[in-house]
C-alpha cells in the first residue's frame, strides 16, 4: 500500500488526542489554585481522578491505533500484529467503560446535590461510546483473524 495512504486517519488520531491532552494539562494547572467547593469536593475529586485514570487506556488505545495504521501502511494489515493491536484497543475500551461505570455513582450523587439530572446521562455517554468501540474492535479482530486463518490455509495448499 502506498505510504501515507492512512495519513488522514493518523491525523484524526492526533486531533482526537490533542483536546484530551489540553484539558488534562489545563486541569492540572487549574485545580491546585482553585479547589472545589467543600460541599462538592468529596464527589468532584474522585470524578477528576477517574478522568485522569481513564486517560491512560485512552492513550494506549490511540497508540495501538497508530501502530495498526502503520501496519496497514507496510502491507502487514493481515498479520498477528494487527490482531494484537485490535485486542489491546478492545481491552482499553472495556477498561474505559469500567472506569466510567465506577464513576457513575459519584456523578449521580453530584447530580442529586446540584439538581442537575442531565449530568447522569452525560456520565453514561463515555460508557456507551467506549463499549461501541470495544464491540467494533472485537468484530474487526475476529474478521481479521478469520482472514489470516484462510490466508494461511490457502498458503499451505499451494
Amino acid at each position: 500500500m502506498k505510504l501515507g495512504s492512512t495519513l488522514f486517519l493518523k491525523l484524526a488520531v492526533f486531533v482526537i488526542a490533542s483536546p484530551v491532552l489540553a484539558l488534562s494539562v489545563a486541569g492540572l494547572l487549574f485545580l491546585p489554585d482553585n479547589p472545589a467547593n467543600p460541599k462538592f469536593a468529596p464527589l468532584l475529586y474522585p470524578i477528576v481522578i477517574g478522568l485522569y485514570v481513564s486517560s491512560i487506556p485512552f492513550y494506549a488505545a490511540l497508540f495501538q491505533a497508530c501502530k495498526l495504521l502503520g501496519h496497514i501502511d507496510k502491507n502487514q494489515a493481515f498479520s498477528a500484529l494487527s490482531v494484537r493491536a485490535l485486542t489491546v484497543i478492545k481491552r482499553c475500551a472495556i477498561l474505559i467503560s469500567l472506569i466510567f461505570v465506577i464513576l457513575e455513582p459519584f456523578v449521580f450523587q453530584l447530580a442529586e446535590l446540584d439538581d442537575a439530572p442531565g449530568l447522569v446521562i452525560m456520565g453514561m455517554v463515555p460508557v456507551f461510546a467506549s463499549m461501541v468501540i470495544a464491540v467494533f474492535a472485537a468484530v474487526l479482530q475476529r474478521l481479521l483473524q478469520q482472514a489470516i486463518d484462510i490466508k494461511s490455509e490457502n498458503d499451505l495448499t499451494i
